[in-house]
């Protein structure tokens, strides 16, 4: 079909995971199962598009034919022009599932998300802008029927946080979420500013797919943990034991905090949970970098330095600079309303990555 990539390894795909599913020990690795199931359900769409965009193919060629045909009646050549608009848009529709079912998965798409939000440059209105975003994510998680666990938090002095970590619990967490990685600036009037001025800060989001321990495995001997007591603005929710754990994971200098519990073992635990999806984060990130180079282009690529939003309180409008989308609905939006964005980048996502299968020799 005109334009459109050679589907043949899909189909030696399929039949592979065919043999594998008909062999009598599949079904002993549950994971394994689970994950050649879905693979071998998308392919499966692939191919019945591709059934389905040949025989809608010939069928245009058919009334084409009619319609150039000097010597065909006027009745049929009238009633192939009727049917000649709804064959290009299946034929259309037929295509884009294809492609669309051509993109490689992302195997961290159906998992949990770890959210850590840190303020960045502004002082104390950094720290009141993270707040404001943590505010907003967990509206956008209620709204979703899904679930947030806390991970750890350490706040600053007027109320907001220097660093708020959390688990985002619910279908496709991080397939929803994974584009808010980046800078996300604030321009507004602080409540302590006296002559008006509008200020500019910034928070920085990182997103990582939720780990398991199956996922990635760490040697007891590569983790430094030490006890301390955790320290806070004051007042009566501060922790006052030593159970405040701090991790560092040697062999990258990863460090991770938690005194959210007052069980220096839950404490632990919760700091292990975020370490194993830091740790995931950058397994993933290296893999990507062996097979291919990073495209400047790409919606999402999580850079924490780049700056992806500018939330400008005065003109109420949201702005997401990778896609060039403004919105001027800002309380709503701050409000958890964030849906209608989200879908909007991983339409970009879906189209840049079409992009590449029709070129894939294209410059990035």
């Amino acid at each position: 079909m005109e334009n459109l990539p050679d589907i043949s390894p899909f189909q030696k795909r399929f039949e592979e995971i065919d043999s594998l599913m008909a062999e009598p020990d599949f079904f002993q690795d549950q994971r394994k199962v689970a994950r050649l199931s879905r693979e071998h359900q998308k392919l499966n769409r692939l191919l019945e598009s591709h059934d389905r965009l040949a025989e809608v193919g010939k069928q245009l060629v058919e009334h084409r034919a009619i319609i150039d045909d000097p010597d065909s009646e006027e009745a049929f050549a009238e009633l192939a022009r009727e049917e000649l608009t709804g064959l290009e848009e299946q034929l259309e529709t037929a295509r884009q599932e294809i492609l669309t079912a051509m993109i490689p998965p992302d195997p961290s798409d159906s998992r949990n998300t770890v959210l850590e939000i840190r303020a960045g440059t502004g002082g104390e209105e950094a720290g009141l802008f993270a707040a404001d975003l943590y505010r907003m994510y967990c509206r956008f998680v209620e709204k979703r029927g899904w679930k947030i666990e806390p991970l750890g938090a350490s706040e600053s002095e007027s109320g907001g946080f220097k660093q708020v970590v959390f688990l985002v619990s619910g279908e496709e967490a991080y397939k929803s979420l994974k584009f808010e990685s980046g800078v996300h600036r604030v321009q507004r009037i602080p409540l302590t500013e006296t002559n008006g001025r509008i200020h500019t800060s910034a928070a920085t989001v990182a997103v990582l797919p939720e780990a398991e321990e199956v996922d990635i495995q760490i040697d007891p001997k590569d983790l430094d943990i030490s006890v301390c007591r955790a320290s806070g603005p004051g007042g009566q929710s501060v922790n006052t034991t030593d159970s405040a754990v701090q991790i560092t994971h040697l062999p990258t200098n990863i460090t991770v905090t938690c005194a959210d519990e007052r069980s220096q073992l839950k404490n632990k635990n919760k700091a292990l949970k975020v370490l194993r999806s830091r740790l995931l984060k950058m397994k993933e990130e290296e893999e990507r970098a062996k097979y291919a180079a990073d495209r400047k282009s790409q919606v999402g690529s999580g850079d924490r330095s780049e700056r992806i939003r500018t939330y400008n309180f005065p003109q109420s409008r949201v702005t997401d600079h990778r896609i060039g989308l403004s919105l001027h609905s800002l309380p709503q939006f701050m409000d958890g309303e964030i849906g209608d964005l989200l879908v909007a980048l991983q339409s970009a996502d879906r189209e840049t990555k079409i992009r590449e299968i029709l070129n894939p020799s294209a410059e990035r």
